[in-house]
């Protein structure tokens, strides 16, 4: 089966769609919801239960009815329905119930995050593919050239106009570049590999890729107000945010804890039992006679329990404490990266734009010496040390761009823009 070269933002919704760290994320963020739903169930609704038994007894037993010890055998069969309510439990429901629903935010801003891990690592491993292709067209390119300039020169050799030591030279000159060629080929399948096992390609199937150029530009931006920007919506600061405020949540659950709670609760029950040798009631008569309900009220008082109370406080607030020194640490990391991050842009820019023009003047250059060669102006180790020049000049811009894009994408997340929107 074939398929159309993958962008770019083809490759990351792929590999979005697949990967396996993504479903273990949505199956943490469906553990989150059902969470949210049973702390929202423990506090709005309450307590039932039903329940049923029946029992022989062989020996000695009381008569209800006489209310007087006899030896025969018995069965008894008890029927209840109890319903109970926490009227008051420290405020432990309401604050299950509000960790419940920031614990759900923070699954799914760790779904983002694994999401944007993804897709950096995607575009990384894209660009590099993208590099050594685009690099491998480059050799191609020469190796065609070092043959020309090899089949000219071994004419050349037999008109007597070049010696054989130019001509042995070309010869090294054109098995170089097919050692490059074959090295940089390796290299372009190597990351073709990594990148289809970032995104689970089928391996047996073929990725490929648009290897066209991205165009350059540039988004002037301010550096304090990306920064404040991460420091609000970054998924990794909200992380530890609501980490935070949940630490607070539990540590004010503990402390209510040490405070009476208060129960209320309701039930009814009926029974049937028969004795053998004696005639009793029918089972719906005794169903409906033996019916009784009550209504309970309970206050339980925590007295003395081993301290376990006061160490859980003790606990919740040391936990409370981490949090908070979490929270301080991220948020000092995400500005030092967004810092750096576009000073990184900024500096990729700039070693782009020199790449550029070098590039351009090493290309004139390889032009002009390629003309001397062909008219024996130059000699050929004078023409590959040109060659070489030309080369790196090219591998270089493309480098630098890639970079560019890679810190300029950085750049972008942290102000808001997706990887995959971009």
């Amino acid at each position: 089966m074939s398929r159309d070269a993958m962008t770019l933002r083809d490759c990351m919704e792929y590999a979005i769609s697949n990967s396996t760290k993504v479903r273990i994320q949505e199956a943490a963020a469906g553990d989150a919801r059902l969470d949210r739903r049973d702390a929202a169930l423990a506090l709005f609704t309450p307590q039932i239960s039903a329940q049923t038994y029946a029992y022989y007894n062989f020996g000695r037993s009381i008569d209800p009815q006489t209310n007087t010890y006899f030896n025969t055998t018995s069965f008894h069969n008890n029927y209840s329905l109890s319903a109970g309510y926490d009227l008051f439990d420290g405020f432990k429901a309401v604050n299950n119930y509000k960790i419940s629903k920031t614990g759900l935010l923070i699954a799914d801003s760790q779904e983002k995050q694994v999401e944007a891990d993804i897709c950096l690592a995607v575009m990384e491993a894209y660009y590099n593919v993208v590099y050594y292709k685009r690099l491998s067209r480059v050799y191609e390119e020469q190796v065609a050239v070092a043959e020309q300039a090899l089949v000219k020169a071994k004419r050349q050799e037999e008109l007597g106009q070049k010696g054989h030591a130019d001509v042995v030279q070309l010869e090294a000159d054109l098995a170089d570049r097919q050692y490059d060629l074959t090295n940089t080929y390796n290299m372009y399948e190597s990351q073709r590999m990594i990148l289809s096992d970032l995104m689970f390609w089928p391996l047996d199937e073929e990725l490929v890729i648009d290897a066209s150029m991205p165009l350059w530009q540039v988004d002037p931006v301010s550096t304090n107000a990306v920064v404040d920007y991460a420091l609000e919506h970054n998924p990794a600061v909200q992380i530890a945010s609501w980490q935070e405020l949940n630490a607070r949540r539990e540590l004010n659950t503990a402390k209510w804890q040490t405070l009476p709670s208060v129960g209320l609760f309701a039930g009814w029950s009926t029974s049937y039992y028969t004795y053998q040798g004696s005639q009793t009631a029918a089972f719906l008569d005794q169903f409906k006679n033996n019916g009784g309900e009550y209504v309970e009220v309970s206050i339980s008082i925590p007295i003395f329990n081993r301290l376990s109370r006061l160490s859980n406080v003790s606990r919740k607030r040391n936990a409370l404490q981490k949090a908070s020194a979490e929270l301080d640490q991220k948020k000092r990391d995400v500005e030092s990266e967004v810092r750096r991050a576009i000073q990184d842009r900024d500096g990729a820019a700039t070693a782009y734009q020199q790449a550029q023009h070098k590039a351009e003047v090493q290309a004139e250059a390889y032009n002009l010496n390629l003309k001397k060669l062909e008219q024996g102006l130059i000699s050929p180790l004078e023409f590959q040390t040109a060659n070489n020049n030309y080369l790196k000049a090219q591998a270089d811009e493309m480098n630098s761009l890639f970079k560019y894009l890679i810190k300029q994408a950085v750049v972008r997340y942290y102000n808001g823009v997706e990887y995959v929107n971009q």
